[in-house]
């Protein structure tokens, strides 16, 4: 399923918040509807956050009646909005800087020229994203032995990216040699149980769902063969910031000896980052944890901290799969090819 689509001069996004219950589809007509999307959870996941900012800045270009000129400052303010919604995921900015990058070209002719071109790199991004996941799977379906129980968290599938997925995407291409995935809940959003769940149910790949606090126990008995996550951040060396949680799991894996394996896009990388632990993290709503939808859990007043991301460093990743191949540590060199290949800064 893509979870945001270009139709008509608009942008159509499937609320996630409201999935797997029902499948409402709603519409955005400028970027302040697409901000208030990214920053609300309507759409979630790096890659499908960059997608929805490069449509936010096409949908202005799209009613921009004013000069070239005017349009390219119009866009640098947009993209500022835009960016300022989800601070961990550096997709989002990727994606806006590679917007304005286009914009800047095409400033010095007219405006129908720049809508044109600013409309066909949204559509591209997304295009290009599809490719680059379905080549991830392929990828890290290598990895993944036969008769498989994988274990992943939070959900990096087709809702999460243009379509097909990152670390869903290595599941859905190697679907014939799983046996089992366990899906862990994710909590306090609970994208395991509410997204992942669905995404593989749908393709009648076999899961189980399991609380977060549950997966040392399967590892413990043996049970668990593989870990295979996303990323929202990947810094230069290595390090990963993902859904709070994959820290954890990292650590788990490293004592009982699993394979730790990152599905992540080369939009993903952060070269201008080393130390993992100069990453944002973003900070959300106390309700998220005080709250299980609109029911409270706790009790009125409580101190909460709701960091929404953790960072892995990279001593406990085994290996990242990209679209151009599966890079063992040390990671540095390799990440740099995999965005030098990419031929954007």
């Amino acid at each position: 399923m893509k979870p945001v689509i270009w139709q008509d001069g608009e942008v159509l996004m499937v609320d996630q918040r409201r999935l797997p219950g029902e499948e409402v589809w709603n519409r955005y007509q400028d970027a302040e509807g697409v901000a208030a999307a990214i920053k609300d959870m309507v759409v979630r996941g790096a890659p499908a956050i960059g997608v929805s900012a490069a449509y936010g800045l096409a949908l202005e270009s799209g009613k921009h009646q004013g000069s070239a000129a005017e349009l390219l400052t119009l866009l640098r303010e947009k993209a500022a909005l835009l960016e300022a919604t989800r601070p961990t995921a550096i997709n989002l900015k990727w994606a806006l800087d590679r917007m304005l990058r286009l914009a800047v070209r095409l400033s010095s002719q007219d405006t129908e020229t720049m809508r044109a071109g600013l409309l066909a790199e949204a559509l591209e991004i997304q295009a290009e994203d599809i490719r680059l996941c379905q080549a991830i799977g392929d990828h890290g379906a290598e990895l993944i032995p036969r008769g498989a129980r994988v274990l992943t968290h939070c959900n990096a599938g087709a809702l999460a990216t243009g379509d097909y997925g990152t670390a869903l995407g290595v599941i859905r291409s190697a679907r014939h040699k799983i046996e089992q995935v366990w899906v862990d809940e994710t909590r306090p959003f609970l994208q395991g149980a509410r997204l992942t769940a669905w995404e593989l149910m749908k393709e009648e790949i076999p899961c189980k769902l399991i609380c977060d606090n549950m997966a040392g126990h399967f590892m413990q008995r043996k049970q668990v063969d593989a870990v295979v996550v996303g990323a929202d951040r990947i810094t230069a060396q290595g390090a990963v910031a993902n859904k709070i949680g994959t820290y954890s799991l990292a650590v788990l894996c490293r004592f009982h000896e699993i394979p730790m394996y990152v599905a992540a896009p080369y939009s993903t990388v952060d070269l201008n980052l080393a130390d993992g632990m100069d990453i944002p993290i973003e900070e959300r709503s106390s309700s998220e944890v005080t709250h299980v939808g609109a029911v409270r859990v706790a009790p009125e007043g409580v101190a909460v901290a709701n960091p929404a991301f953790d960072v892995t460093p990279p001593e406990l990743v085994t290996a990242i799969i990209t679209e151009r191949g599966v890079i063992r540590p040390p990671f540095a060199q390799g990440l740099a090819e995999v965005v030098a290949a990419a031929g954007v800064s």
